[in-house]
C-alpha cells in the first residue's frame, strides 16, 4: 500500500506576514534612501564650503603600515600638504568627531578603504581612489596599477610634481 502524505503548503499566516512586512519595509527603505542621499547632498555642500573654498580639495587616508606608509609620506604627502585634509588610520582611536571623519566613512565604505583619496571638485562627481589593490600589486612585484592610479589622482586632484 500507498501512503498518501499531504504536501506541505503555505501556512496560512504566512501570507499575512509577508504582505505586512511587504508594506512596513517598502516605505522604510525609501525613507533610508531618501536619507542617505540628502546625507550625502549635505555632506557634499559642507566639503565644498568649509575646504573647497580654502583650497583644501582631497581627503587622503592612510596608516602606517610598512606596505605603503613610507610610500605616502614620501610621494604624496609633500605635495598634497596644503591641499589635502589627512587621516592617519593607525591613529583612529584618536580621532575626534570631524568633518573628515564623516567624510570618511561616507566615502570609504567597508571595502578597501585603506589607503584611500577622495578628490572633491564643487559641482562635479567625486572621485574615490583607493589604492589597496593597486599597492597589494606593488608589493608583488607589479607596479603598473600603482603608478597608473597615483598619477590619475595627482591628475584628477590638479596637483603637478616635477618630472623625476
Amino acid at each position: 500500500m500507498t501512503e498518501h502524505r499531504a504536501k506541505p503548503g503555505v501556512k496560512w499566516w504566512a501570507v499575512p506576514l509577508i504582505a505586512l512586512v511587504v508594506v512596513l519595509a517598502v516605505p522604510l527603505g525609501m525613507v533610508l534612501l531618501v536619507l542617505s542621499g540628502l546625507l550625502s547632498v549635505v555632506l557634499h555642500v559642507a566639503i565644498w564650503t568649509l575646504w573647497c573654498l580654502r583650497g583644501r580639495s582631497v581627503l587622503l587616508v592612510y596608516s602606517d603600515s610598512p606596505v605603503w606608509g613610507d610610500y605616502i609620506r614620501e610621494r604624496f604627502l609633500p605635495y598634497f600638504q596644503q591641499r589635502a585634509v589627512v587621516l592617519n588610520w593607525s591613529e583612529r582611536q584618536r580621532w575626534q568627531f570631524s568633518l573628515a571623519r564623516v567624510a570618511f566613512f561616507h566615502f570609504g565604505g567597508a571595502r578597501e578603504f585603506n589607503p584611500l583619496a577622495v578628490v572633491f571638485r564643487p559641482f562635479h562627481r567625486t572621485r574615490t581612489f583607493r589604492f589597496w589593490q593597486p599597492f597589494r600589486d606593488w608589493k608583488h612585484g607589479r607596479p603598473e596599477t600603482l603608478a597608473t592610479m597615483e598619477r590619475e589622482l595627482f591628475e584628477v586632484a590638479g596637483i603637478v610634481r616635477p618630472a623625476a
